[in-house]
């Protein structure tokens, strides 16, 4: 399979299970792998990532849960619960963090560009989230990215002892594909592209 192909394959899945055939240490070589190969500006590999599987797993949507029964009015938690418990429905789930100090330090050694440093900080943690997810795809993963955080931050790191540096960004949900993505629609090329010779 080329890798467009494989790109178009990575979709959206909702609809995710229990029925993984890869082990664990497999799931777990993948993501390493992908993320250990992912760039980032001046090769700074800020990118940090904690795997939850099983019983971790399914605690973390329980936090996530149970924050989101605080702020979500009672009367349209149904819903918000709902799509929570697809989540935790799954096989896994990844955390993706950002090292701070490692930003700080570039930072400090490379003022100059000191304004950059958190932007192509986030631009690491997009190409690693990307390849991480892609690289599930090709296995017949079924993921979607999900973003509660900061709201979760302070109990997650205390649930999973989180270095205080580790900034987490997104959430990648994993399991086995039970139903399978929606059409995906696509603006006019016209609107995206310009190509000048």
């Amino acid at each position: 399979m080329s890798f467009l192909d494989q790109i178009k394959q990575r979709r959206t899945i909702y609809a995710i299970g229990k029925n993984v055939t890869l082990d664990n240490v497999k799931i777990e070589s993948i993501i390493k792998e992908a993320v250990k190969h992912s760039p980032s500006s001046f090769n700074s590999q800020t990118s940090r990532v904690v795997t939850l599987f099983g019983q971790s797993h399914e605690q973390f949507w329980t936090i996530v849960l149970e924050t989101l029964r605080k702020i979500v009015p009672a009367d349209a938690f149904q819903g918000t619960s709902d799509k929570i418990n697809s989540f935790k429905a799954g096989y896994a789930t990844v955390l993706f963090y950002e090292d701070q100090d490692v930003v700080k330090a570039l930072q400090e050694q490379f003022a100059l560009y000191a304004d950059n440093f958190p932007v192509w900080s986030e631009h690491s943690t997009a190409i690693a989230q990307f390849a991480v997810w892609t690289a599930l795809a090709e296995q017949n993963i079924g993921a979607s990215l999900q973003h509660y955080n900061p709201i979760v931050d302070e109990e997650v790191a205390q649930t999973f002892d989180i270095p205080a540096s580790w900034k987490l960004r997104a959430q990648l949900v994993l399991g086995s594909i039970e139903a399978p993505a929606g059409d995906k629609t696509f603006i006019d090329d016209a609107t995206r592209f310009k190509t000048f010779n």
